[in-house]
């Protein structure tokens, strides 16, 4: 992942996004221990445009010039499939704009708070993002405070109260 994690950052450099985080599973194992997770999900901010549908083909372009190719909705960059998932709502885009600076293998990366990550995963609120909510809650150090925040500034207290409910109140 090393290599890959390179070739996002030169994109980034390059000005093919204005910034970039690592969501879903990969974001995870910063700060639980590992879980299955298929692919590196990449969520970016583009950069402004006049169109009004934003578009990835400037970003696809470049790497099938470096020779990448694109399976599905994935691209595999030097053997991981990558998803590159534009900001798609405020909270998505506040939790790239505040995403954090961890290492990789030396490669330093940007990588969500868990804080964000969690509810994210509420707002998706697929059966594994609720798996990786309640490994996230044992495992992970979370600011109560700052998932409030987060959760009220959103509209998702409610939906978390209940998760907490259904979960963890028996």
């Amino acid at each position: 992942m090393k290599k890959t994690l390179q070739i996002i950052d030169r994109m980034h450099k390059e000005g093919l996004f204005k910034k970039y985080a690592i969501g879903g599973g990969i974001a995870s194992l910063f700060y639980i221990e590992p879980i299955a997770t298929f692919d590196l999900d990449i969520f970016v901010v583009l950069p402004e445009s006049e169109e009004v549908l934003l578009s990835l083909s400037p970003l696809y372009d470049w790497l099938r010039e470096k020779k990448y190719k694109l399976v599905k909705e994935h691209i595999v960059i030097e053997g991981i499939p990558v998803q590159f998932i534009p900001v798609y709502n405020e909270l998505v885009k506040e939790a790239v704009l505040k995403a954090v600076r961890k290492k990789y293998e030396g490669i330093s990366t940007f990588v969500l708070k868990p804080e964000y990550l969690m509810a994210i995963m509420l707002d998706t609120n697929r059966a594994k993002d609720r798996e990786r909510i309640i490994k996230m809650s044992d495992e992970a150090e979370i600011s109560a405070d700052v998932l409030k925040k987060i959760l009220t500034a959103h509209g998702l207290i409610t939906a978390y109260n209940d998760f907490i409910k259904k979960f963890y109140e028996r």
